[in-house]
């Protein structure tokens, strides 16, 4: 196990499905993202840098993609979320499109691999 797995399995209940969710379907999207740690967080890491983490708090889900640019890209797909520059907020209960999710991972990926590429 690593850090994110060791993350989720501390977790109960629906917040734990709802953080293994993210997990499951980043690295289905990205199976060469590993585990660790980013931002003090437990993260999937990709090429070096932090892919996504999501965080449960007293009153939702974090859902950190380290990157501003890919929550403006999806913005208009979640109203009825709150949303900051670096996190997006749902609950097990309101819990967040999978193609939003899906892009959200993608998007990322890609900052990564161009900023790689350079």
């Amino acid at each position: 196990m690593g850090e994110f797995s060791d993350y989720i399995a501390s977790l109960d209940g629906p917040e734990r499905d709802a953080v293994e969710h993210v997990r499951a379907r980043a690295l289905e999207l990205v199976p060469d993202a590993e585990e660790g740690v980013s931002y003090g967080m437990a993260a999937l890491r990709y090429r070096g840098s932090p892919l996504v983490s999501a965080r449960v708090s007293a009153k939702h889900i974090g859902l950190y993609p380290f990157s501003p640019v890919a929550i403006e890209v999806v913005a208009p797909d979640l109203a009825g979320y709150s949303l900051a520059k670096g996190t997006v907020r749902y609950t097990p209960d309101n819990p967040l499109p999978d193609d939003v999710l899906d892009r959200l991972v993608l998007l990322r990926r890609d900052e990564i691999d161009a900023m790689r590429s350079r």
